[in-house]
């Protein structure tokens, strides 16, 4: 039982490490330097639509290769050595965002896809050990407490940056645009760093995979995804539930995502959005351990109904957001809801898939997000530039979580369960 508990709170640990990914690059300090340093030169919003752009060409690469890579990992047992590999990936390009400067908006775009190609395809391994590892233990636990590592470490890293942003001559440090630099090498230090448990405990089965060449490797690999594509239809409600997560997941992704660039667009200091973004996070980790308290009342499903009415209720009034305070309003919100749903929606479909393809079925899983992805930043984006007002971008992203409501009332849980 100590081994287990260690290896859970290795595989947490992952988390912990690659949230500051999350919290520093995706949703705070990036997009603030994408639009005040990287994209200077851009007028009217252009930054931010260009931003949404480019997290669209970063999902679309990671929604390619997810049932590739996930497959590959169920086939070869090799789950562990493809988590090591990108993040190295993600670290080195968090680590190159150091070297953007002034008007070097496609660069930022360039090593930000990098980076992203090694936290989105590690996110696919490391969400694979899940049922593994919680064979004992309430997978609903184990999920939340997951998420509540990463938004408590990725919250104490962007606290650490903030400080370094604000105050950059306590530091020695030139000016602030410096510190934003320096911001991005401390969250690849911290990524690699924090990683280091998990690389050590998390189970990898011994196999002998000397005789089989890349190319075999690759076919096999791409024949049992088709396998599993065709013989999707065997898992009706498991269907029905990827289409909900794919809508609602792509409305909480966009928010994360465009969230922090929209409020500087509209004027809010830089100070007040990191800030804000930072209440978020230490309000989701009690949070993310509190759904899953909820869960275990009312069940994973009727949780995320909860959280989803009231990101509806967060859109809507980021149509009217004009101040500091409501961008601070509306991060504390977020915050009660943000890490509940991501941590139950990953918790109910580990609960739902054949154990002995996780890997596999985690890469579906992956590509639901990943391809909706695709669409949230994309229809922000495109509402934004056609508007001239990103306001309508942030107001359309309301459709989704209505959708995803409609589709989620549909699936059957347990009929879900029984059909495997």
């Amino acid at each position: 039982m100590q081994a287990e508990k260690k290896t859970i709170y290795a595989w947490a640990a992952y988390d912990w490490a690659n949230s500051a990914f999350a919290t520093v690059i995706l949703a705070t300090v990036l997009p603030i330097f994408y639009r005040d340093v990287a994209g200077v030169n851009l007028p009217g919003n252009l930054a931010t639509s260009y931003w949404g752009y480019t997290q669209t060409i970063a999902m679309l690469i990671i929604a390619l290769l997810s049932p590739l890579l996930g497959a590959a990992a169920d086939y070869s047992g090799a789950k562990k050595k493809f988590l090591k590999t990108f993040v190295i990936l993600g670290v080195t390009g968090t680590a190159l965002l150091f070297f953007v400067g002034s008007g070097n908006y496609l660069i930022a775009s360039c090593f930000f896809i990098l980076a992203n190609l090694g936290f989105a395809g590690g996110n696919i391994f490391y969400d694979s050990f899940l049922p593994e590892i919680s064979k004992s233990v309430s997978i609903d636990h184990v999920s939340s407490l997951g998420y509540a590592a990463g938004y408590l470490g990725g919250g104490l890293l962007l606290a650490v940056n903030l400080i370094l942003i604000s105050k950059p001559a306590l530091f020695k440090i030139s000016s602030s645009i410096r510190a934003s630099q320096i911001s991005f090498l401390t969250v690849a230090i911290w990524w690699l760093l924090f990683s280091l448990p998990a690389f050590k405990y998390l189970p990898e089965p011994e196999q002998d995979l000397s005789d089989l060449s890349v190319v075999k490797y690759w076919q096999i690999a791409l024949k049992r995804l088709q396998f599993t594509w065709t013989n999707l239809h065997q898992y009706q409600e498991l269907w029905k539930f990827l289409l909900a997560f794919w809508l609602y997941n792509d409305g909480i992704g966009t928010i994360i995502r465009m969230a922090t660039i929209y409020g500087r667009e509209i004027g809010i200091a830089q100070s007040d959005l990191i800030g804000a973004l930072l209440l978020t996070q230490f309000i989701a980790f009690p949070c993310a351990l509190l759904f899953a308290k909820i869960a275990a009342k009312i069940t994973a499903k009727r949780g995320i109904y909860l959280a989803l009415i009231i990101y509806i209720i967060v859109t809507l009034y980021g149509y009217f957001l004009d101040s500091a305070f409501d961008f601070w309003l509306l991060a504390a919100v977020v915050g009660l809801v943000q890490g509940g749903a991501q941590a139950l929606s990953r918790s109910l479909y580990g609960s739902m898939i054949p154990a002995d393809k996780s890997a596999e079925f985690f890469g579906f899983f992956g590509v639901s997000s990943k391809f909706a992805s695709l669409l949230g930043p994309t229809v922000f984006a495109y509402t934004a530039q056609l508007t001239g007002d990103s306001r309508y971008g942030i107001l359309s992203i309301t459709i989704f979580f209505v959708l995803g409501i409609i589709l989620l009332s549909r699936v059957n849980v347990e009929k879900a369960r029984e059909e495997y």
